[in-house]
């Protein structure tokens, strides 16, 4: 059984990490993990999925539930992210909200709420990016009252900056003594619910987002048509993985453009994705990768069904082909 053989004072906790899109949720969380697990990129909307990533401080189990960014959109697969994000929130002990300090901060969080349309537990404020701007000159007495107006639930609040590390180690310590004594979810030391292959897909999501232009990286998504682990001869080394992965996009011009000329595009993305995913599996990977053209995948049930986004209570009626 799971909780069998676990020391009687572990303690636990699971949080919620939510906000509008861009406030450094992600980085956040790499921040607390100390590795990068969850991908980054300067563009909203990078995170599709809600996931769990665990760490461990003494004998207390944190599990940070990763969320996308919660915005306005009447599009299907917009829809499912923000159904994500409330899929996340749902059974937690405390919810996080990062708002950016560079914005009005007031105004960032009627919006959140506005989207986010269900009512927060527990809630800790989280003002992100600290680094941005000139602590000495914060006075954030008049924000919080506003806030704990528009959400009543407020328990604390914490100005932090996941570049720099700033409050990070007063915030696990509040973690710390907020948890209570409860077996962890994760004693084998996993990171995450996912496996390998959902990573693999969000690695090389990655790279197509961090070299791709402006515009294309929201009409991308990635599917992972094969993934073997190759055992060799040798038993005690590790297994190659062999992984075949569709980029879908929407239109034969966006094809050309992911490929790069003579493949150049395509190629970059696949050398960079690849370091990444034998770093998570610490051993070789093969990985080929193909560009599809999918029109309109962002409303297609099979394609948003296959990268993990189920319908929410206000999906629409969205055609399926394969």
């Amino acid at each position: 059984m799971l909780f069998e053989n676990q020391h009687p004072l572990n303690k636990s906790i699971m949080i919620a990490v939510l906000g509008k899109p861009n406030v450094g949720k992600s980085s956040f969380i790499n921040q607390l993990l100390g590795f990068d697990l969850t991908i980054v990129s300067p563009r909203p909307q990078t995170t599709r999925n809600q996931f769990h990533c665990a760490f461990t401080i003494d004998r207390t189990e944190v599990v940070l539930v990763d969320t996308p960014g919660i915005h306005s959109s009447t599009q299907e697969l917009n829809k499912r992210m923000n159904g994500q994000a409330q899929m996340g929130a749902e059974g937690v002990e405390i919810s996080f909200v990062l708002l950016d300090l560079t914005t009005d901060l007031v105004l960032e969080f009627k919006d959140f709420l506005k989207n986010f349309d269900m009512p927060l537990g527990r809630t800790w404020v989280l003002f992100t990016k600290s680094d941005l701007v000139n602590k000495e000159e914060l006075n954030l007495s008049s924000t919080m009252i506003k806030l704990k107006e528009l959400c009543p639930t407020i328990e604390k609040h914490f100005v932090i900056s996941s570049k720099d590390g700033d409050n990070i180690h007063t915030l696990t310590g509040a973690i710390q003594d907020a948890s209570v004594n409860a077996p962890h979810l994760y004693p084998g030391g996993d990171a995450s619910n996912m496996n390998e292959r959902f990573f693999a897909t969000e690695y090389i999501r990655e790279q197509a987002f961090r070299l791709l232009k402006e515009e294309l990286p929201y009409e991308i998504a990635v599917i992972i048509d094969e993934y073997k682990d190759v055992r060799k001869k040798d038993e005690e080394e590790m297994p190659e993985a062999h992984i075949s992965a569709s980029i879908l996009v929407n239109r034969p011009s966006q094809r050309a453009i992911v490929v790069g000329r003579g493949g150049s595009v395509i190629k970059e993305i696949g050398v960079s994705a690849r370091k990444k995913i034998e770093a998570m599996t610490g051993g070789k990977v093969h990985l080929n990768l193909h560009v599809k053209v999918s029109p309109k995948w962002m409303n297609n049930n099979y394609v948003l069904d296959e990268i993990g986004l189920p319908r929410t209570q206000n999906s629409a009626r969205v055609w399926r082909k394969k």
